[in-house]
């Protein structure tokens, strides 16, 4: 069993305090100039009337999740391997692999959650907030319902006490998920020859783009978040909208109001019936 003196514990919990948000805030800065000087679609609604909102919900989720559960993630790894709990220390690896496989699969659980939330209708009420968003950009990487994140922290919770990850490995991931969810979230795009190759390694923003359309039969497709190789293996895989990131619809049809952007709706979304859609038009509109 592992053994983690006071030192080495409080290291680990500094890098988690201080580490996770200051990538947070150096990938969301240089995103957001990626994408003001080289937008990949036009918005049709403009970012004075989202992201006062989107950003709200970034300083909610994280005053919440401080509140609740002080030591986070990194916190339950270190707990559990006190503990002995867990899968991957019975397999006695190098620590360097049990490392890059608690990684791995803590993101294949990530993907398996996306999935459900999309499947499961009373789970589908709290996601759909996120694709509720009228356009795609950084801020929609960190646009979720508070009892999703919430929701989404227990279940991450439970996956590393039955992994048995190592802390490590559970700041590692949590620092590569929140930087890849606003990569990903960008409107903007990589050169086509780079996009082809990056997007075997990780997810793009043309990739993950796919899964905000409107058309449903898209919205269920590339769930992933990090790694692109789950959506391939189980056959979610969708290499580009029908109508072309250009011409694609951004959002949900139930949710096309611009009142629905306002901070008090996107917390009471979840509770609401859709009222009727009043179309905001097409890519461009704004300014």
């Amino acid at each position: 069993m592992p053994f983690f003196d006071l030192a080495s514990i409080g290291s680990i919990l500094t890098a988690e305090y201080v580490v996770r948000p200051g990538v947070f805030f150096a990938v969301f800065a240089l995103v957001a100039l990626w994408e003001m000087h080289a937008p990949r679609r036009a918005r049709i609604v403009s970012r004075r009337a989202r992201w006062p909102s989107n950003l709200a919900l970034i300083v909610l989720n994280a005053a919440l999740i401080r509140l609740l559960f002080p030591a986070a993630a990194v916190g339950v790894a270190l707990f559990g391997a006190q503990q002995g709990w867990g899968l991957l220390p019975l397999l006695a690896w190098p620590a360097w692999a049990t490392v890059v496989v608690a990684v791995v699969l803590l993101d294949l659980a990530i993907y398996v959650q996306h999935v459900v939330f999309h499947a499961v209708p009373a789970l589908w009420r709290l996601h759909r907030m996120h694709h509720a968003d009228l356009d795609f950009d950084v801020t929609t990487g960190a646009r979720f319902h508070p009892l999703e994140i919430l929701l989404s922290m227990a279940i991450k919770f439970a996956v590393i006490a039955v992994l048995g990850a190592p802390a490590l490995a559970v700041l590692i991931f949590e620092v590569l998920l929140n930087a890849t969810s606003m990569f990903n979230h960008a409107n903007a795009g990589l050169p086509a020859a780079v996009e082809r190759a990056v997007r075997w390694l990780v997810v793009t923003p043309d990739m993950h783009r796919v899964h905000h359309s409107v058309a449903p039969v898209e919205t269920n497709s590339n769930f992933g978040f990090n790694l692109p190789w789950w959506d391939r293996l189980f056959g979610t895989y969708r290499a580009a909208p029908a109508a072309g990131h250009r011409g694609m619809t951004i959002g949900l049809a139930e949710f096309r109001d611009a009142g629905e952007l306002r901070l008090d709706r996107l917390l009471t979304q979840p509770f609401r019936d859709p009222a009727a859609p009043r179309p905001l038009g097409r890519p461009g509109a704004a300014t």
